[in-house]
C-alpha cells in the first residue's frame, strides 16, 4: 500500500514554521560569550527537524540549506569551534532564507535565489575546516542520502527490541535513528526485529524519534559497554555485507549453504579455525561484540548476589542502571506529553463553535424573558431550570470564547529579532524587555494589534531612545531599553510600549504644528500637545529615512485601534522618556453594552465608551447660533448629539431637560447622547452588519435580543465625528 503523503503537506509547514520561530527565539536569547549547551542543543535540534521533515517531503532546496547549517551548529555544539556574533547573525539570515522558502512552497510566492545562494556562501565559508557534504535532491521518501562515515566509537550502545511491525515502518526508523549514529537491524525468532543503536546521542533522543513511529513503551531497551575502534570497524563492516553495500540483493538461487560452510570462497581460511586456532571465542559466544544474552546476565546475577555482593558481574551492573534510568525517563516523558497534549484545529470551526454559542446564548436570552412573566409560585421549578441554565450558558460561552483567547506571546515574540537589526542599523544599543507575555487576547484583536504595535516599537527606537554617546554624556547607561508589557485589566487589556530615552520635546511638536497650520497654543496640556503626533502627516524627523519620517503611521495607528474599540494615551517626561498605553477590549465577538431608547427604536451603546447618564437641568442647556446645542456638566461645557435627529427617528422627548443625557468619552473628546431613556445593562453577541446588509454611517453592528427584536450597535467614534456640533473646536473653549 502506498501512503500519500501530499495531505501532511500543511502539517509540516505549521510545525517548520513554529520551528523557524523557535530557532529565532533561542538565538537572540543564546549567550554568546558563555553559551548553554542545553541552548545550543536545542538550536541544533530545530535545523535537524526541519531538515528531515523538509528531506521527506522532497522539498530539496530546504534541506540543502538545513544541511550546512545543521553541520556547522553540529561543530559547534560539540565544542569544535566557538560561537561568535558573526555565526548569530549567519544563522537569523539562514532562518529568513528557509522562512522565504517555506513560504515559496505553502504560498507559490516568489523565493530570491541570489539571496539563498550569498547565505549558503556564508554559511560554506565558516564551515572552510568542515567538510560538509553536498545533498542531492532527493524525492519525497523515507529515504535519506548516505551520510559520511563518522566514527562513534566510544558512544553508548543501546538494543531496541521492536513489537510486531511492517518492514517499511522498520525501515525508516531504522533511517531516522541512522541520523544518530550507527544502526544495526537484526531478527528474533519471532520475526520480531532488533535495532542496535551505537551513538553518542541520549536515550532521551532516540525515544524521541522512536515514539513518531510506535509507542516506546512498547519496545524493549538495554545497553552494553561502549564499542571499541576496532570493534566498531567490524560492526560497519558486517553490516555494509549484510546490506550489499547498498548495491546488492542475494542471488536466487544462490548457493547459501556452501557459503555458510565455506565462508573463504577458495581464498581465506574460515574465520572460525583463525580464531580457534589463536584461541578466541566465537562471535556467538562473545554476543558478537555486542550483548550478553539478557536471560544469561540475569540469571549470572542471582547466582553472584547469592554467593555475595562483590561477585555482580559489571555487565549486570550495567543492565540494572539502565532499568532503572529508563523508568524516570518513561515518567517524564508521560509528564511532557500531558502538558503539551493539544490539536490543531482550522478557525473556521472555532468561528462556527463561538457562532453557535452565540445563538444559544440569543435563545436562553428568549427563554429567560418569556419565563419573566410566569407566576413564580405556579412555575418554581421551571423558573429554577432556566436559572440554572442561564448561569451554564454564560459558563459554556466563558469556555468556548477562551479558544480564540492567544497568548500575547504571540505578538511579543515578533519583536526581538526587529528590535536588534533596527538598533544595530541605526547604531544604537538598546536592550528589550517584555512582561505579561501570557496575557491572553482575542485571536482577532492579535492579528490587528500587530501593526500599530511595530509601528511603535520602530518610533521608540529611531525618536525614543538616544544614541549611546548621548545616553552617556545625559548620565545615563549606554545601553536604552524599551519596554513592552501586557495586562488585564477589568474587561480590557492594557499594552504599552515605553522607554527610557529623550522623551517628547513639546516645544518642537509645537513648532511643527504651527507650521504645518494647526490651530495649537502655548497654553495647550501637555496631553493635548502629545495628541497632535497622530495627526496626519505629522512628523518631527529632520530628515527621511527608510525607518521614520514621512508622517505616515501614527495616525494609521490610533484609527486602527480605535476601529477595534481601543484607546491611546500617552506619557512622556523630557529626559526620562515615554510610554505610550493602548486599551483595547479582550474580544469584539462579545460586547458589554447599555441598551437605550430612542422612540420606539432600543440601541446598544458600547459601555466602554459610557462616562456616566444624568438628566440636565434646563439652566444647563444652551444654544450655540448655529452650531447646534451644548450642556453644562460640572463646569465644562459638552456638544450635545440628539440620536433621533442623527437616524431620523420621532422622539418621545425633543428637551434634554425630559430626557437623558449619556455623557461619551472617545479619542480624548467629550460628548453629550440625547437619548428618551435607559432600558438596561447586558452583553450581547456581535452581528456584522456590514457583511450581511451594508455600512452604515454611525453603526458599527448588530445583535438580537431577548424578545427576538434586532438591536442595532452605535459607533460612538464614529456619531461624534459627524455630529456637526463639533465642526468648530471652539465648542469645547
Amino acid at each position: 500500500m502506498t501512503i500519500d503523503i501530499s495531505q501532511f503537506f500543511q502539517v509540516f509547514f505549521d510545525e517548520a514554521e513554529e520551528l523557524l520561530a523557535e530557532k529565532e527565539r533561542l538565538l537572540l536569547a543564546v549567550d554568546i560569550a558563555a553559551p548553554d549547551a542545553e541552548d545550543l542543543n536545542a538550536i541544533f535540534r530545530t535545523a535537524h527537524s526541519i531538515k528531515g521533515g523538509a528531506s521527506t517531503f522532497g522539498l530539496s532546496d530546504m534541506s540543502e540549506v538545513t544541511h550546512i547549517l545543521e553541520s556547522l551548529l553540529d561543530r559547534i555544539r560539540q565544542g569544535q569551534m566557538a560561537l561568535t556574533a558573526e555565526h548569530v547573525d549567519a544563522f537569523l539570515a539562514a532562518k529568513d532564507i528557509l522562512k522565504m522558502q517555506l513560504d515559496g512552497h505553502r504560498l507559490g510566492s516568489a523565493v530570491d535565489q541570489d539571496a539563498v545562494a550569498n547565505v549558503r556562501m556564508m554559511l560554506q565559508s565558516f564551515s572552510q575546516d568542515v567538510p560538509v557534504a553536498a545533498l542531492t535532491p532527493v524525492a519525497p521518501a523515507f529515504h535519506t542520502a548516505e551520510k559520511a562515515a563518522v566514527s562513534h566509537a566510544g558512544g553508548q550502545r543501546y538494543r531496541l527490541e521492536l513489537p510486531k511491525m511492517e518492514e517499511r515502518e522498520v525501515d525508516a526508523l531504522a533511517a531516522e535513528l541512522g541520523l544518530l549514529g550507527d544502526v544495526a537491524v537484526s531478527t528474533l525468532a519471532d520475526a520480531r526485529k532488533v535495532l542496535e543503536v551505537t551513538t553518542h546521542e541520549s536515550l532521551d533522543d532516540i525515544l524521541a524519534i522512536c515514539s513518531f513511529v510506535l509507542n516506546p513503551d512498547d519496545m524493549v531497551i538495554t545497553q552494553a559497554p561502549p564499542l571499541t575502534p576496532g570493534e566498531a570497524e567490524a560492526a560497519r563492516a558486517a553490516q555494509e555485507k549484510a546490506q550489499g553495500y547498498g548495491f546488492f540483493d542475494p542471488l536466487p538461487g544462490a548457493p547459501a549453504a556452501q557459503g555458510a560452510t565455506n565462508p573463504g570462497y577458495g581464498f581465506f581460511q574460515p574465520l572460525e579455525d583463525i580464531r580457534a586456532a589463536a584461541g578466541v571465542q566465537s562471535d556467538t559466544e562473545q554476543g558478537y561484540g555486542f550483548f550478553q544474552p539478557l536471560d544469561q546476565i540475569r540469571a549470572d546475577a542471582a547466582k553472584a548476589g547469592n554467593a555475595g555482593a562483590a561477585g555482580v558481574p559489571a555487565v549486570a551492573s550495567a543492565v540494572t542502571e539502565v532499568e532503572q534510568e529508563k523508568k524516570p525517563v518513561k515518567k517524564e516523558g508521560e509528564k511532557a506529553g500531558t502538558e503539551s497534549s493539544s490539536i490543531r484545529v482550522s478557525i473556521e470551526k472555532v468561528d462556527q463553535l463561538i457562532n453557535l454559542v452565540g445563538e444559544l446564548v440569543i435563545t436562553q436570552a428568549m427563554i429567560e424573558q418569556r419565563a419573566g412573566a410566569l407566576d413564580p409560585m405556579l412555575h418554581e421549578k421551571l423558573l429554577d431550570s432556566v436559572s440554572h441554565l442561564t448561569r451554564n450558558t454564560r459558563d459554556l460561552q466563558e469556555a468556548v470564547m477562551s479558544i480564540r483567547m492567544m497568548p500575547m506571546d504571540f505578538v511579543f515574540s515578533r519583536f526581538p529579532r526587529m528590535v536588534r537589526d533596527l538598533a544595530t542599523k541605526l547604531g544604537k544599543k538598546v536592550d528589550f524587555i517584555t512582561n505579561g507575555a501570557a496575557t491572553e487576547l482575542d485571536k482577532g484583536l492579535i492579528e490587528r494589534i500587530v501593526d500599530p504595535l511595530t509601528h511603535l516599537v520602530r518610533n521608540s527606537i529611531d525618536h525614543g531612545v538616544e544614541m549611546p554617546a548621548a545616553r552617556v554624556a545625559a548620565g545615563k547607561t549606554e545601553a536604552g531599553r524599551l519596554f513592552l508589557s501586557a495586562s488585564h485589566q477589568g474587561g480590557n487589556i492594557i499594552i504599552e510600549v515605553s522607554d527610557d530615552g529623550a522623551g517628547l520635546n513639546r516645544e518642537r511638536i509645537l513648532a511643527k504644528a504651527q507650521q504645518q497650520g494647526l490651530d495649537v497654543s502655548e497654553t495647550m496640556s501637555d496631553a493635548e500637545v502629545w495628541q497632535l503626533i497622530f495627526a496626519p502627516g505629522f512628523s518631527t524627523a529632520e530628515a527621511v529615512t527608510d525607518v521614520s519620517g514621512r508622517g505616515v503611521g501614527m495616525d494609521v495607528v490610533k484609527r486602527n485601534i480605535s476601529a477595534m474599540g481601543g484607546v491611546v494615551d500617552i506619557r512622556s517626561a523630557k529626559g526620562f522618556g515615554t510610554t505610550i498605553s493602548i486599551s483595547l477590549p479582550l474580544t469584539l465577538a462579545i460586547l458589554d453594552g447599555m441598551s437605550i431608547r430612542v422612540g420606539d427604536e432600543v440601541y446598544i451603546l458600547p459601555l466602554g465608551f459610557v462616562i456616566e447618564s444624568l438628566q440636565p437641568a434646563v439652566e444647563d442647556i444652551k444654544d450655540i447660533s448655529g452650531k447646534g446645542q451644548v450642556v453644562k456638566v460640572r463646569g465644562e461645557y459638552l456638544p450635545l448629539i440628539p440620536l433621533y435627529q442623527m437616524f431620523d427617528i420621532t422622539p418621545r422627548f425633543t428637551s434634554p431637560s425630559e430626557g437623558i443625557c449619556v455623557i461619551l468619552e472617545t479619542e480624548g473628546r467629550k460628548a453629550a447622547l440625547f437619548v428618551d431613556d435607559l432600558v438596561g445593562q447586558q452583553q450581547v453577541v456581535v452581528k456584522n452588519l456590514e457583511s450581511n446588509y451594508r455600512k452604515v454611517v454611525g453603526i458599527s453592528g448588530a445583535t438580537i435580543l431577548g424578545d427576538g427584536g434586532v438591536s442595532l450597535i452605535l459607533d460612538v467614534a464614529a456619531l461624534i465625528r459627524s455630529s456637526r456640533q463639533l465642526a468648530d473646536e471652539s465648542i469645547f473653549s
